[in-house]
């Protein structure tokens, strides 16, 4: 069984249920880190002092408050860690259950485990502990099993989430081409972009770009 575990949780009720359920499994050595920048630093500190957690189990989800961090979710807490430790094992346990969001933690990320939060949950995340730490496979809450199985959103590409997340934060055209352009992102040109937005809103049946939006916020794209 892991023998060191690293949980990412702002709220200590939840956190302290983790707990109990790890300690159920006999494991013993857990930390806790209510930030995502603490949780990334405790990461750097065991790999340092080459005894490295074997587990870690985030939230995505981490309230803000009047501390500045970098790092403000557990996507991007994820992300920073297999960057340094691409080998550690990690679980999302959140409420969360956007199709596009899961896919992208297990094809993007490579999460190991997604167990949602609720009804019965700390069950289901001891036997994905287990599942993990024996075998290689993905482990899925069986209410959430869709997510995966779900093709609607197999054309999106990179570039699509780029553009509704510009559109999002309500840059126009002009404004958005700019915005490739310095990233050095082509198509950049304002006519591609238009008509790429306009294939999005066809693709979405949106019938504005505030609806496209509305629809890309609900499918967990921005």
């Amino acid at each position: 069984m892991f023998k060191k575990v690293l949980i990412a949780e702002d709220l200590d009720s939840i956190s302290n249920a983790v707990e109990q359920a790890l300690i159920a499994l006999s494991i013993t050595e857990i930390d806790h880190a209510r930030y995502c920048d603490d949780a990334l630093l405790k990461i750097k500190k065991a790999l340092q002092d080459k005894v490295p957690y074997d587990l870690l189990i985030s939230d995505l989800s981490f309230k803000t408050d009047h501390r500045e961090n970098k790092l403000t979710c557990g996507d991007e807490l994820i992300e920073a860690v297999k960057k340094i430790q691409p080998n550690i094992k990690t679980i999302v346990f959140s409420i969360e259950d956007k199709s596009y969001r899961i896919k992208s933690l297990f094809n993007n990320l490579g999460i190991n485990a997604y167990v949602s939060k609720g009804r019965n949950s700390i069950p289901q995340l001891q036997k994905a502990i287990q599942s993990i730490y024996s075998t290689d496979e993905k482990v899925l809450s069986a209410e959430l099993s869709h997510a995966l199985r779900d093709n609607s959103l197999l054309e999106i590409e990179s570039y699509d989430i780029t553009l509704l997340k510009l559109l999002s934060k309500g840059y126009i055209l002009d404004e958005i081409s700019s915005e490739l352009k310095n990233s050095g992102i082509i198509p950049n040109g304002s006519s591609s972009i238009e008509k790429r937005i306009n294939k999005l809103k066809i693709y979405f049946k949106a019938n504005n770009n505030v609806h496209l939006i509305a629809i890309s916020k609900d499918l967990g794209l921005v």
